[in-house]
Order: C-alpha cells, then sequence, then structure tokens
C-alpha cells in the first residue's frame, strides 16, 4: 500500500519544481486537454527501491487574492488528514513570512511526521540563512534546491527514513479488490450500503496499513470480493466545503490499493471536470474501469435516445480510452446493483486474459500485413510476430518489428484496437510495446 506525502507552502516557493523533481516529470508536459491541467499535481516517486505518491498541493488553489490564503489553509489542513508525510516548503531566499507562521501553527498540531524544507539554497551562503526558520518550531530546515537538484538526494533518504514501512495487508491473495470512487455526493456510500445491505454478518472488515482505507469482505450470491471504501470512514471533516481537491486526496489511496475502479457518475450533473480528474488517476494507475451513473431514478426522461447521448458525452469525454461499461442504475431504489457488481467481476476478468501466441499472430498479422505501419523516410516497417507478456499487471503485448522508433502512437493504438475487436477486453486498459526483432 503506498504511502502519500504531500508537499505545502506558499505560492512560488517551487512547489511544483520539488514535484517535478521527485517524480521525474517536466511542468510541461501538461496538455491543453480538458482534465488534464491538474494532472501533474500526482505523482508517483522512487528512491532506493521503494515508491510513494507525491500530491502538489499548489496545483488546487482558486487563483483570486481574498480567498488566497484561506484556500491554501485549507488545503494544509486536508493534506494533514489525509497524507502520511507532510513536506513544508519555505523560500530562503524570503526567510520566514506571516504566512509560514500561520502554517507552521497548523502542521505543529498533526501528528504526521513533517520535514521543513528550506528551498532556494542555490548557494553555500543562502544555507546560512536557512537558521532563521528554526523560529517555526518544525524542526531542522533541510537545505536543498528543488531547482538544481542538489540536496534532494539527503532529503529522500530522509522521506523513506520517516514513512512506515509498508506492511502487507492480510488480504487473502488472489481475490479482486472493488473500490468505489467520485466526487462528494455521487452516491459512494449510498452505493456501499446498497451491496453490503443490513446484512454485516457476512462483511469482514480489515483496516489498511498506512491511513483508513478499509476492506469490506463481501461473499454471497456467488461473488468473493474486497470492497477498498474510503468513503464510510471520513472523520467529521474541519473542512466541509465540497473542495475538489478532498476528493482527489480521499480517491487516491481508494484507487491504488485497487484493480477494479467503480466511478460514480451523478446523473442529474452529467460528467464535471471532477469526474475527470479521479478517471486521470484512474488511468494514471493502470486501474480497470466501470462507469455508473447513478440516481437514474431522478431522471425523467429514460429514452433509449437519451441513455446514448449520454453514453456518447461519457465516451468523448474519456477518449482515447472507450472500451469499457456504462450502467445506469440508482443506489438508492437497488435498480440494476447487481448488474454493477456482475460487471465488475467481468471486468477484473477482462484483466486477467491470456491469449495464446499462435492465435495472437493468426489473427493479428493478416490486419497488420493488409494495414501496414506507415513508411518513413523511405523505410518500410514490417511487423513480424506478436506475444503476450506472462505476469504483468495488465494484459501487455509485444509486437516485434524491424525498425521500432518509427512506429507512431496512432498505429500504436490501431494496434490496441485490432485486439479488442478480436478479444473481451471491456474496462481494462492495455500496453502495446514494439520491441527489435
Amino acid at each position: 500500500m503506498a504511502n502519500l506525502v504531500a508537499i505545502v507552502g506558499r505560492p512560488n516557493v517551487g512547489k511544483s519544481t520539488l514535484f517535478n523533481r521527485l517524480t521525474k516529470t517536466r511542468s510541461a508536459i501538461v496538455s491543453d486537454e480538458a482534465g488534464t491541467t491538474r494532472d501533474r499535481q500526482y505523482g508517483k516517486c522512487e528512491w532506493n527501491g521503494r515508491e510513494f505518491s507525491v500530491v502538489d498541493t499548489g496545483g488546487w488553489v482558486v487563483n483570486s487574492d481574498d480567498i488566497f490564503e484561506e484556500e491554501i489553509r485549507k488545503q494544509v489542513i486536508i493534506a494533514t488528514e489525509e497524507a502520511d508525510l507532510i513536506l513544508f516548503l519555505v523560500d530562503v531566499a524570503n526567510g520566514v513570512t506571516d504566512w509560514d507562521v500561520d502554517v507552521a501553527q497548523i502542521l505543529r498540531r498533526t501528528k504526521l511526521p513533517v520535514i521543513l524544507v528550506a528551498n532556494k539554497a542555490d548557494s553555500n551562503d543562502m544555507q546560512y540563512y536557512a537558521a532563521d526558520f528554526y523560529r517555526l518550531a518544525i524542526g531542522d530546515p533541510v537545505c536543498i534546491s528543488a531547482a538544481t537538484g542538489s540536496g534532494t538526494g539527503d532529503l529522500l533518504d530522509m522521506v523513506l527514513a520517516r514513512l512506515k514501512e509498508d506492511k502487507g495487508e492480510l488480504l487473502e491473495e488472489g481475490i479482486p479488490r472493488f473500490a468505489v470512487v467520485g466526487r462528494p455526493n455521487a452516491g459512494k456510500s449510498s452505493i456501499i450500503n446498497a451491496f453490503i445491505g443490513e446484512e454485516r454478518n457476512i462483511v469482514t472488515e480489515i483496516a489498511g496499513t498506512t491511513r483508513d482505507s478499509i476492506y469490506t469482505r463481501y461473499d454471497k450470491f456467488g461473488f468473493d470480493f474486497y470492497l477498498v471504501d474510503t468513503a464510510g470512514i471520513r472523520r467529521k471533516n474541519k473542512v466541509t466545503e465540497d473542495l475538489e481537491f478532498y476528493s482527489v486526496m480521499r480517491s487516491i489511496r481508494a484507487i491504488e490499493n485497487s484493480d477494479v475502479c467503480i466511478l460514480m457518475i451523478d446523473a442529474t450533473r452529467g460528467i464535471e471536470a471532477q469526474d475527470m480528474n479521479i478517471f486521470q488517476l484512474i488511468q494514471k494507475n493502470n486501474k480497470s474501469l466501470v462507469v455508473v451513473v447513478n440516481k437514474w431514478d431522478l431522471v425523467e426522461d429514460k429514452t433509449q435516445k437519451v441513455i446514448d447521448t449520454f453514453e456518447q458525452a461519457i465516451r468523448s469525454r474519456m477518449a482515447p480510452f472507450v472500451d469499457f461499461p456504462i450502467i445506469f442504475a440508482s443506489a438508492l431504489t437497488k435498480q440494476r446493483i447487481f448488474k454493477v457488481l456482475e460487471t465488475a467481476k467481468q471486468v477484473y476478468l477482462n484483466r486477467k486474459i491470456k491469449i495464446g501466441t499462435s492465435k495472437l499472430n493468426e489473427v493479428l498479422l493478416p490486419l497488420v500485413e493488409a494495414y501496414p505501419p506507415p513508411s518513413i523516410k523511405g523505410k518500410y516497417i514490417k511487423i513480424k510476430y506478436i506475444s503476450q507478456l506472462p505476469n504483468t499487471q495488465i494484459p501487455s503485448f509485444v509486437f516485434y518489428a524491424n525498425l521500432p522508433q518509427y512506429i507512431r502512437e496512432p498505429y500504436k493504438r490501431f494496434l490496441e484496437n485490432k485486439i479488442r475487436e478480436n478479444w473481451t477486453l471491456s474496462g481494462s486498459p492495455v500496453n502495446i510495446f514494439i520491441r527489435q526483432k
């Protein structure tokens, strides 16, 4: 179960630069597509063979002066409730500000480990100024330069030392884990209660290791799986606002610990930016997907035309990944609740599919010959052989070619579509690799 590290601090102290450094990404990768703007605020960091998740709180601020500081303060509180460790970033060049004092006060009250990071210490002289931050009473400041990377190795060593070792959960292997995710008020708790019903006796709850992800074992009506539930264990939160950041912080852990994500969308509100943010997290973690349009009982016009339009809207927003089931349900009236479980189970099985090498080559090679990759610089690209990689998290296929470097993304998508047309992979992500024959 991955640990979660949150970077907090006032604007322009270098939170995004540190985030990019830790996750080995570049802010320039952010695309103009709707829904991806905030995507880079969450990523994975690997150091000395251990992996943890990093959240940069900076990208979630509504940029207007009057509520600016209030917004960041809320986020610091949310971060202390959801993360396992806080990196409190301050700026050596500017020294201690009132705002830093304010945040330090919130952080001193938390029981979480907090590391005070003095950024922009680009020269030895600058490091002397870091002593000023002892006033915050958060501990020794760690001097780094996020821009050049100096000091970040020592910082990562400290992070690993303070994070609890991942103890594996006491969960049986080979049993699927389903997470119900979605923005606040989409009906997550209602659907979990509808699944479990009042018969709590068949339910065994196992708390997750680091923070409260609760696994509920469900075994009746021929089903056997764990429900990863973070919705039901919400402490009375100091932050009552329906904050987008809050729902994303909540979802990260549930998504990371699951195999299949059941994404709840509110039928009365349609698909919104917040749903897209959660969808991005599901994709980034290579999880399988079932979309449930909840509160369908509240929609008056239920004609096939309306259903088709709704489905089309969802798929076009989530393109290019469009091969996933959509179920119109109501947690309140329990309409199609059973169908949700059946579909999630099928999607989990699709994720585990194994296709024989001879079958793959027999079906796909003629298709590839009919539509070969476009030639580049007068060179003809030939795909000679296809196989599925063993023991992978999601179905992964290797196409062996003479010039793999010339095969572009659109053609890889064509190959993926042909695999999906011939085998049932609905809901499951697919990896396509092109290697040198």
